[in-house]
């Protein structure tokens, strides 16, 4: 993979060399902003919403997953020739570093932005709780969790830097960004609101979240003192659980008398189902969140974007924690 993309980066460069990209951005008629995921870019539709000359890309889309996404040569020369380019910044775009390192220069008058440089303290690694599997020969062991747009508070925070980005970028339309970021934040706000009220505020039976899958969704636990225990970290490779892994999750399942395992989009729920017929708690259904790290052309046809996707995985969690309306 990293020699494939070096491969990339090199000819795409040369092309550049001779085309001139990189050079002529700035005298494009259109402001060019490229990202790789589509929860940043539901959110630069919205900022950038009735903005003159704006032209809006999704890298990583089609149903196409982040953590196993090969970019083409075509990518490159989209990113080698935007003028706002957004990224999340995690190990499974150690690629878009290198692109954004190669086409991204002090003075250059274009500008890159990566998530997880915009927490920055406030990222958080990735972590082994009990009864986790643990993947064997793990190089990227204390990695960050990438998935920070499944976190509404995190989303209002770059929804707010990446504004001003704009603002500062693209003079012309500053007016309008920030009419949109004042708009598009209250909607966040009242996002926020609905998770602190039903996660937080409201009385629920259980506190504890149990997943048959991966779990990329630690920042918005965390964000709303939610506890839980899966199958494999949000990163993980695996895909098969072992003997342990399913017998302590059954275990759990049983213990705590929870009314359901969670899943996430794209899950074949075998995992799910076999911690089900495990246990003692045969009547456990299983629920689907969906993460947005794969993004489907029915799905964006549909009309879905990230408040609905996340009022959705709402309702979802008021189910498994049996959240009193």
């Amino acid at each position: 993979m990293k020699r494939l993309i070096a491969l990339i980066l090199s000819a795409v460069m040369t092309l550049c060399m001779f085309a001139g990209c990189g050079t002529t951005t700035t005298e494009s008629k259109n402001f060019k902003i490229v990202t790789t995921i589509y929860p940043v870019y539901n959110w630069l539709q919205n900022l950038t919403d009735g903005a003159e000359n704006v032209e809006l890309t999704l890298l990583v889309g089609d149903g196409k997953d982040i953590h196993n996404y090969q970019p083409t040569a075509e990518d490159m020369v989209k990113i080698s020739d935007c003028n706002y380019f957004v990224y999340v910044g995690g190990e499974s775009d150690k690629w878009v570093n290198d692109a954004a390192a190669a086409f991204f220069k002090d003075g250059d008058g274009k500008t890159k932005l990566s998530l997880l440089e915009l927490l920055g303290d406030s990222a958080k690694s990735e972590e082994l709780v009990e009864g986790m599997q643990a993947e064997e020969d793990d190089d990227d062991d204390g990695a960050f969790d990438e998935h920070v747009w499944l976190s509404v508070k995190n989303a209002e925070l770059f929804c707010r830097e990446l504004s001003e980005g704009l603002k500062t970028a693209d003079k012309s339309n500053a007016e309008v960004y920030g009419k949109n970021e004042k708009a598009y934040l209250d909607k966040l706000e009242t996002l926020d609101d609905k998770h602190t009220k039903a996660l937080v505020k409201s009385d629920k039976k259980y506190d504890t979240l149990l997943f048959g899958d991966r779990f990329p969704f630690r920042y918005l636990v965390d964000d709303y003192k939610l506890k839980y225990y899966a199958a494999f970290a949000g990163c993980s490779a695996d895909s098969e659980a072992s003997f342990e892994t399913v017998a302590f999750l059954a275990d759990k399942l049983t213990e705590l008398k929870l009314p359901a395992v969670l899943t996430i989009d794209g899950s074949d729920r075998k995992l799910a189902n076999t911690i089900i017929d495990t246990s003692d708690n045969k009547t456990a259904q299983i629920l689907e969140l969906n993460s947005m790290q794969a993004v489907t052309n029915e799905m964006l046809s549909s009309g879905d974007d990230y408040i609905g996707i996340m009022e959705k995985n709402l309702d979802v969690l008021k189910t498994a924690l049996a959240v009193e309306e």
